[in-house]
């Protein structure tokens, strides 16, 4: 009976002794983050300086894999399909992970059911920008001068429910305002048309309306978040310009399949908790209007969760919706 024991004990041991080397030897090969945008868009730049990182801590080859279409779904759904084994990485947005689930009618994943959140990467503020012949100085000065011109104004976006224009809306509805929504195809013909003042109003993120409001022909009026940029420091944000402490940041995060251990999962985000913040970094994102910025997983679980509760009532207040 003892032999037994022993014996018994002998073959869990041995397992265990097979089995840790395995976990420990995460990871032991190419580790790829999928992207569901172009190349050269802030997402995806995001997502190469965290391969970057995490090459660095983990001594592993990552590389980024650009799978654009259907405003990031497809290569969400790679992801999603992948197996939960650390290998397979995406690198989302606030649009992907927060916006879609109730923009989309018939959306084939669940950022909650679907994908295990790593960390939040970046934030990327968006401003309130008026043309520059509108006469108004400040944010309350543009709120009253709406309201004094109900259903005569237009504000452009760079389309119909992303999150520059759901964050006008957010506003819109707070400050109780009649003004018309024109959406273009991209940021760059939505501010040409306020340049022309063909639209007198937008919010977008600061790379599109910055290196225009440097030449005078555009006014930034408010960053809607809680906090200035570090950009351009002089603009208030909404609740010091009066507006509401309205936060509607457009934000980059990493997640996994659903599924990946929690040990796989907890790797990478201490692979990158000591090589994301380096001013290398700071100097690019600060370079897109972005911020570095770090959330533990369960930080970036219950965040994610709020954001698409957000979200959700901008969406319902544009009637905004895709099948």
């Amino acid at each position: 009976m003892r032999q037994k024991w022993i014996g018994g004990v002998f073959a869990v041991s041995l397992a265990l002794l097979h089995a840790t080397p395995a976990l420990a030897a995460y990871p032991e090969k190419p580790i790829r983050i999928i992207v569901g945008f172009p190349a050269g868009q802030a997402t995806d730049i995001v997502a190469r300086l965290a391969a970057k990182a995490l090459e660095t801590s983990l001594k592993q080859s990552v590389y980024v894999e650009n799978k654009p279409g259907a405003s990031g779904i497809i290569g969400t759904m790679d992801v999603v399909r992948a197996p939960p084994d650390g290998y397979t990485l995406l690198v989302g947005s606030s649009g992907t992970l927060s916006i879609n689930p109730s923009l989309y009618t018939k959306l084939a994943y669940d950022p909650l059911r679907d994908i295990e959140p790593i960390t939040e990467l970046s934030e990327v503020p968006l401003f309130l920008a008026v043309n520059g012949k509108l006469p108004v100085k400040t944010a309350s000065e543009f709120i009253s001068y709406v309201k004094a011109n109900p259903g005569k104004l237009n504000y452009g976006s760079a389309g119909s429910g992303v999150t520059s224009h759901l964050a006008m809306e957010l506003l819109k509805h707070n400050q109780d305002m009649d003004i018309r929504h024109v959406p273009y195809k991209g940021s760059p013909p939505a501010v040409a048309d306020l340049i022309g003042g063909h639209v007198q109003a937008m919010v977008d993120t600061g790379p599109a309306l910055l290196p225009v409001a440097r030449r005078g022909d555009i006014r930034i009026l408010a960053t809607l978040n809680d906090k200035r940029n570090a950009a351009v420091p002089e603009i208030p944000t909404a609740k010091e310009a009066g507006i509401g402490d309205l936060q509607t940041p457009a934000w980059i995060g990493l997640g996994a399949p659903k599924g990946t251990p929690p040990e796989i999962i907890n790797t990478l985000y201490k692979a990158l908790e000591g090589h994301w913040k380096t001013p290398e970094n700071i100097n690019v994102l600060n370079g897109l209007g972005s911020e570095a910025v770090l959330k533990d997983p369960e930080a970036f679980r219950q965040y994610i969760s709020d954001e698409i509760k957000k979200w959700k009532v901008a969406v319902d207040l544009s009637g905004a919706q895709v099948n």
